[in-house]
């Protein structure tokens, strides 16, 4: 199983690069993770981040692009609840580059 190792600890990860585990995502983690997708984290990149983290909470899954972008509209205000804001962020996907580096399992209907 693939893995990476940061600050004397090995953390699995899925052929994708997705954390298997995910009790073990930290900030720490997400910005190894935000590292290897060339993403720098900035205030809308974590807010992203700790929104798609409070929705696996609550409905135990990832969201697709369509409903991350509708409900993150819901929540932050139509300004940010659009793809281009979304892409702008993470150019490799909104929900897929999101969620990996949230510690997140992939989307369904990602490819």
């Amino acid at each position: 199983m693939p893995s990476f190792e940061l600050n004397g600890q090995t953390y699995e990860t899925d052929e994708d690069g997705y954390l298997v585990n995910l009790t073990d995502w930290s900030e720490t983690v997400a910005k190894h993770l935000a590292d290897t997708e060339s993403v720098e984290m900035s205030g809308p990149h974590w807010e992203v981040v700790n929104f798609l983290r409070e929705y696996y909470e609550e409905y135990k899954i990832a969201p697709m692009i369509r409903i991350l972008t509708k409900a993150i509209g819901k929540k932050l205000g139509k300004d940010k609840g659009n793809t281009k804001y979304l892409y702008d962020l993470y150019p490799g996907g909104p929900a897929k580059q999101a969620c990996k580096i949230a510690g997140l399992p992939k989307p369904t209907g990602c490819v």
